[in-house]
This record gives C-alpha cells, sequence and structure tokens, in this order.
C-alpha cells in the first residue's frame, strides 16, 4: 500500500491525497475503509491503493495511517 497526506477534502464527498512528490491523487468517500468520511481531516496521513477511475488516476481502499 503507499501512502500520502490527505490535502484538501470537500463537503460534496470527495477529496484529494498529496503523494508528496508534487502530484495529488483523487478519492471518493466510496474509497474509505476502516474509518468514516467526515472522521478524515486535511493534514491527516493515509494509506491506499492506486486505481483507474473514469477521469483517470484514483485512491482506493483510503485508510488512516
Amino acid at each position: 500500500m503507499a501512502e500520502g497526506t490527505i490535502k484538501k477534502i470537500t463537503d460534496k464527498g470527495f477529496g484529494f491525497i498529496s503523494l508528496g512528490n508534487g502530484k495529488d491523487l483523487f478519492f471518493h468517500s466510496s474509497a474509505v475503509q476502516g474509518a468514516s468520511f467526515d472522521d478524515l481531516r486535511e493534514g491527516q496521513k493515509v494509506t491506499f491503493t492506486e486505481g483507474r477511475g473514469q477521469k483517470g488516476p484514483c485512491a482506493e481502499n483510503v485508510s488512516p495511517a
């Protein structure tokens, strides 16, 4: 599993994870595992697997580190 930091969370049920190399990955609230989407905070470390969404790369199986 890869690790990253939550860069931004929206009130529309999605957010972005910073990979630390200048790139960000989109994630949807349905991809969160082991926690509620509402419990996640910007700046929080998470683990995830990289997947492929309709519009490009995205994070799947997102869980707090």
